[in-house]
């Protein structure tokens, strides 16, 4: 039987999160959700890995030609590189046509939006989870941190019950 070989630091088939778009989960109810490649300069796929990028204010739109592209996301240009890229260019996302079809009905029939939820890398490629979302209504969000908070103190009194603190 073969030992297995440790995972080197330039080992592609690590899959590693970079950034989370956590503020979606509170400004939208999130649906179906999909996994999409990023085409990138060199630079930028260099900088990714160095440099956390943000998904902040990011989102995803579908052009005429039925592209999809990732808008305002920001990834910081590379100190070494003699080609500083553009922060928050836009950036083609690959899709399947079925999958960008599928994005295009949602937003245009239910009036949805497309937010990017994740990037990472997988098998060394970067990749971009894109969720359609509904916006979610000031009075929808105060509920959602009302039943938060009390599950929380539901779970720390059940904690302090176990424990004997009472």
């Amino acid at each position: 039987m073969a030992a297995e070989k440790p995972k080197s630091k330039g080992d592609k088939s690590q899959d590693r999160l970079l950034a989370q778009n956590r503020r979606a989960s509170f400004d939208y109810e999130l649906g179906d959700r999909y996994e999409a490649g990023l085409s990138l300069m060199g630079s930028e796929a260099r900088s990714l890995r160095d440099a956390a990028p943000s998904l902040v204010d990011s989102f995803v739109d579908i052009d005429r030609r039925g592209e999809a592209w990732v808008m305002h996301m920001r990834i910081q240009p590379l100190r070494h590189a003699a080609f500083a890229h553009s922060e928050t260019r836009p950036r083609k996302l690959l899709l399947n046509r079925k999958e960008i079809d599928q994005m295009r009905a949602a937003v245009e029939r239910e009036g949805m939006t497309l937010v990017p939820t994740k990037i990472y890398f997988k098998k060394g490629r970067a990749k971009l989870e894109v969720a359609v979302a509904r916006g979610k209504k000031k009075s929808d969000k105060r509920e959602a941190i009302k039943t938060r908070t009390a599950e929380r103190e539901a779970r720390a009194e059940m904690d302090r019950s176990r424990k004997g603190y009472r």
